[in-house]
C-alpha cells in the first residue's frame, strides 16, 4: 500500500479510559480506548459500504482485516505510531472535503480513527483532527 494522506481523528471503544466512557468493542470485538488500535474504512465489504471513502475520491485504500498494523504519522510534528485494526471507520463520506492544516501541512478527508491512547502519542486529544499519512511500514 502506498502511503495515504488525509486526516486522523480519534474515537472511544471498549471499557472506560481517559476521556471515554464505556463503549462497544468495535467491529472486531477487541477494541479498547487504552490500547494502540484504530478503525479502518475498508475492513470488509459491509464496512466499505458504510464508510464510502471512494465518495470523497479516495483510491488505493487496501482491504485490511482485524489485527492488521498500520503506521500513522502526524504531518504537523512528524510523530508516528503503529496501531492495529480493531474497528470499522471513520465514516469518511460524512466528511468529504473537510480539510485540516497546521502551517503548510494539510490533509483532507478522514482516513483513520485512532483510539485516544494512540492519538495522544502523536497529538493532543484537544486537537481532534490532524493531517496525517498512513502506511504499512
Amino acid at each position: 500500500m502506498a502511503a495515504l494522506r488525509g486526516e486522523v481523528s480519534w474515537f472511544c471503544c471498549g471499557t472506560a479510559w481517559g476521556p471515554c466512557g464505556s463503549a462497544g468493542g468495535g467491529a472486531c470485538g477487541t477494541c479498547r480506548s487504552g490500547n494502540y488500535q484504530h478503525a479502518w474504512p475498508n475492513t470488509s465489504d459491509a464496512c466499505l459500504a458504510i464508510t464510502r471513502p471512494h465518495a470523497c475520491g479516495i483510491t488505493g485504500m487496501s482491504r485490511r482485516g482485524c489485527g492488521f498494523r498500520h503506521y500513522t504519522t502526524n504531518l504537523c510534528n512528524g510523530a508516528r505510531i503503529g496501531t492495529t485494526i480493531a474497528d470499522c471507520g471513520p465514516q469518511t463520506d460524512l466528511f468529504c472535503g473537510e480539510r485540516t492544516c497546521c502551517g503548510s501541512a494539510c490533509g483532507s478527508n478522514r482516513i483513520i480513527d485512532l483510539t485516544p491512547a494512540a492519538y495522544s502519542v502523536i497529538a493532543s486529544l484537544s486537537t481532534g483532527l490532524r493531517p496525517c499519512s498512513v502506511d504499512t511500514v
